[in-house]
């Protein structure tokens, strides 16, 4: 069977809109023999009648209705086809999509989106907050393009890239009194906890920590995401316990202290292993190897009143030399 033909598509569903063939044969800038000639020929394609005449207006049969229902669908695709290919023409270069964990779009994605924003208006950027599991799950289904997750992450489907090294500290009310240097599960265990949404990365690696207390004495407060827990923590309802580029600035309101043993929560970055190798994709995968850090921060503690063990100042990034590579 031969192709559709889309111009008689297209004069099918305007003859239907407009209730007559000699006003859809205005709006197409066509003869109404021309736009007749269209309808007969689709009829005869399938041995169907399409369009019935009563007096001047006309109107759509059952198998009509159909048709055009599908028509409208493929009118659509055609529009999209035409304007990204126009888009192209243009200089656009693509979509990518990216899904994150909040902390990342927080606290470590902002200066790269603007730098690549500013730098290729021609890529458009698609974030999505999403647990690391649910990352992982889309990433592998190409859903997504690039996921930056929470480690550990295994999949013999991905691409894993780790990009900061980061740990896991514990923040404590600023009212507490006798808070110790380090954070042990023993002690975390014997307070109120408020803690990641269960579905998130740093729930499994604390529960982890924990799993020799469990179950805890009284259930975790949850919330969706980390600012909740800090401002819950300012409050006085708990504990939490967070990644360290949560709270790299010093802060009155609550006492960051380390944990003992130590927790890594390293982000990183994940594609799949399949992935084309294409302008908008590789320009953004570089921007995103520009999330490495020469070094990890030391999960240090600070807070009203206490002595500061070792350094509480912010990670600092490297220079971002692989968006200068892009921009070359």
């Amino acid at each position: 069977m031969r192709s559709l033909n889309l111009d008689q598509l297209r004069t099918l569903s305007e003859v239907v809109a407009q209730g007559s063939f000699s006003a859809a044969a205005r709006r197409l800038n066509l003869t109404q023999p021309a736009v007749s000639l269209q309808i007969r020929e689709l009829e005869s394609r399938w041995g169907l009648r399409l369009i019935e005449r009563f007096g001047k207006q006309a109107h759509a049969t059952m198998p009509g209705r159909d048709l055009i229902e599908h028509t409208q669908r493929i009118l659509r695709e055609c529009d999209a086809a035409e304007m990204a290919m126009r888009r192209f023409r243009d200089g656009w270069l693509g979509r990518v999509r990216i899904g994150t964990t909040m902390t990342a779009l927080m606290y470590a994605l902002p200066p790269i989106l603007r730098e690549l924003r500013t730098a290729h208006p021609g890529i458009d950027i698609v974030v999505t907050n999403m647990a690391t599991r649910d990352a992982v799950d889309k990433t592998i289904r190409n859903e997504v393009d690039f996921g930056l997750v929470t480690l550990p992450v295994k999949s013999a489907q991905l691409n894993i890239t780790p990009l900061r090294p980061e740990t896991l500290v514990a923040i404590l009310p600023a009212t507490m009194k006798d808070v110790p240097k380090e954070i042990t599960p023993d002690y975390a265990a014997r307070q109120s906890l408020v803690l990641e949404h269960e579905r998130g990365a740093v729930h499994g690696l604390v529960m982890q920590w924990l799993s020799g207390y469990l179950p805890l004495p009284r259930a975790p407060m949850h919330v969706g995401i980390v600012e909740a827990a800090k401002q819950a923590v300012a409050s006085g309802l708990g504990m939490s316990i967070v990644p360290n580029a949560c709270v790299a600035e010093p802060t009155p309101h609550f006492i960051v202290r380390p944990l003992s043993p130590p927790v890594p929560c390293t982000l990183a970055l994940v594609e799949h292993r399949n992935k084309p190798n294409e302008p908008a994709l590789e320009i953004v995968r570089k921007a995103l190897l520009g999330l490495c850090l020469n070094e990890a921060p030391a999960p240090m503690g600070y807070g009203p009143k206490s002595r500061l063990h070792g350094s509480a100042r912010p990670m600092r990034r490297t220079k971002s030399a692989t968006l200068r590579a892009v921009r070359r």
